[in-house]
């Protein structure tokens, strides 16, 4: 892949007016790939963020149908993309041909998604409250609202996912269908793979004639503080550890003018395994489980990283099954050096701690992350003990073991926010247990029913959020047509011409979409 440069993607143009180098490397050996990039100085931040904020005025007032139309351009040169690239990603992340393959094409997925939300019209939201001259005691003023984009986002990549959340990501696809300018900040982990797709981006952009500056990129270690606070820049898109999400809401809310910051942080996700169940299947959901830990050596952000069953003869052969499974599952190459320290660091912790039995796993060494399954008291988690709380990001869980249906909810009531929260059971244990629903209602964004949370479907309906610290704003999606909204705010218009009025919110309604008039939902012209 020789056109990879390794400059900054500014406005249309490319730029390198800085002196420090960085370099992409093998993830499985850590050699030097012959990749190397530059470090953007703060001018170059300044700039990206000022061709960000030129290019939005335009690009907010193209119809939707030219930006689904650069949605589909972009999904289209993604798929075209070949094997070199394929290989490429797998160099630079450690993850295998078929999974880069498959999140390859939910990358194109979620661009042509939004371009079918464009396109439907359902984003704009209109609501029209047409004037009542003759209203007693006061007559109604005419009032019309739909939604704009709120101006130029910053995105931060993934280090998980260097397709579907990076570059040209789900929160890349998001801001540009809501109509936002991105600058994004490439992860350091996939440097390479960050060029190729931005090079794809801009091929759609010049394609379908949208203004310079409407795609953004840079790269370097510190240039997210100066992104973030750049006054430019209204609103931020994150993906990662809790650390880096808080630090960046710290700063975007202490801005003269604060911003929202829609961070995915942390979770572990936890799975409620319910007594009619194990005694049915245990032995099933056992291997299933242990298959979803240990996937993608567990570098998910959806990971189940905690279970919880109610003691009993079937709970107990079913951890012993666990742990049987664990001790089985091969090592595997993690993301890079510093997810393979971070991982080590968790392991070592519980390791450590008191109130922690290890059961099965074998002692970390080399560059492979190796499955771990540990058990931990109940009281820790009824006392709030942080570590049971923190997410280990990689190929382990914990099993939790309370005394009833009392505890249970106790426990349940001590976690934190949640991406997920699975409840495997039958159908009289749901029945018999049916509280625990508006129990869990209350701490995730998504309640699963006898699956696996390691497994995100890019749809309407999905909701990939939850209740800090799993999200930042936990009103929101990263995943599914709802996480436009996140850019997006509302404009009302009192009394205005219908000449002025955008399309939108015209009598004639000649975009055709469904608005709400006078509390009413149709198509129809007023």
């Amino acid at each position: 892949m020789s056109g990879i440069l390794g400059h900054h993607y500014i406005g249309g143009a490319r730029s390198a007016a800085g002196s420090i180098t960085l370099q992409s490397r093998d993830a499985s050996t850590g050699e030097a790939l012959p990749y190397s990039f530059m470090q953007a100085t703060v001018e170059e931040v300044d700039a990206a963020a000022q061709a960000a904020a030129a290019a939005y005025p335009v690009f907010r007032n193209l119809p939707a149908v030219r930006r689904a139309d650069f949605l589909d351009a972009i999904a289209a040169q993604l798929d075209a993309l070949d094997d070199r690239f394929v290989a490429l990603v797998t160099r630079e992340t450690a993850l295998p041909g078929a999974r880069i393959q498959g999140e390859r094409a939910r990358t194109s997925g979620q661009m042509r998604l939004f371009a079918q939300v464009l396109r439907r019209g359902d984003f704009y939201g209109a609501r029209i409250d047409r004037a009542l001259p003759d209203r007693q005691p006061l007559p109604r003023v005419d009032l019309r609202q739909y939604r704009i984009g709120v101006g130029p986002v910053a995105v931060f990549g993934a280090s998980n996912f260097p397709l579907a959340f990076s570059t040209a990501g789900g929160d890349t696809a998001a801001a540009l269908a809501a109509g936002c300018p991105v600058v994004f900040k490439a992860h350091s982990g996939h440097m390479a793979t960050a060029d190729i797709v931005a090079d794809a981006i801009i091929r759609a952009a010049e394609q379908t004639g949208m203004p310079k500056g409407v795609f953004n990129m840079i790269y370097g270690a510190g240039v997210g503080e100066a992104l973030v606070k750049h006054p430019a820049i209204q609103a931020v898109g994150f993906t990662g550890s809790l650390k880096g999400g808080r630090a960046l809401c710290d700063m975007a809310a202490a801005r003269p003018q604060p911003i929202p910051v829609f961070a995915e942080m942390s979770s572990i996700n936890p799975v409620v395994v319910l007594p009619e169940a194990l005694r049915l299947r245990g032995e099933s959901i056992a291997g299933a489980l242990v298959a979803s830990v240990v996937q993608g050596c567990g570098q998910f952000c959806t990971n189940p990283g905690l279970v919880i069953g109610i003691r009993s003869p079937q709970f107990s052969a079913f951890s012993a099954r666990l742990a049987t499974l664990m001790v089985e599952q091969p090592a595997q190459t993690m993301l890079n050096a510093g997810t393979l320290a971070s991982y080590e660091k968790g392991v070592q912790a519980l390791l450590c701690h008191s109130g922690v039995t290890h059961l099965a796993g074998h002692e970390q060494h080399g560059n492979q992350a190796r499955p771990q399954l540990f058990k931990a008291d109940v009281s820790l988690l009824l006392r709030g003990d942080p570590l049971l709380q923190e997410e280990v990001f990689g190929p382990t869980t914990l099993l939790v073991e309370v005394a009833d249906e009392a505890e249970l909810q106790q426990a349940l009531n001590s976690l934190h926010g949640q991406l997920t929260a699975t409840l495997i059971g039958e159908a009289q244990d749901l029945q018999a247990h049916g509280q625990l629903l508006g129990l869990l209602e209350q701490k995730v964004g998504r309640v699963l029913f006898n699956g696996y949370p390691t497994g995100v479907e890019v749809c309407d309906a999905m909701v990939h959020g939850g209740p800090y610290p799993a999200t930042s704003d936990a009103r929101g999606t990263s995943v599914g047509s709802l996480a436009i909204e996140r850019f997006l705010r509302p404009v009302c218009y009192q009394n205005c011409p219908d000449a002025l009025l955008p399309d939108a919110l015209k009598n004639a309604n000649p975009l055709g979409i469904a608005r709400l008039v006078d509390g009413n939902s149709h198509r129809d012209p007023i």
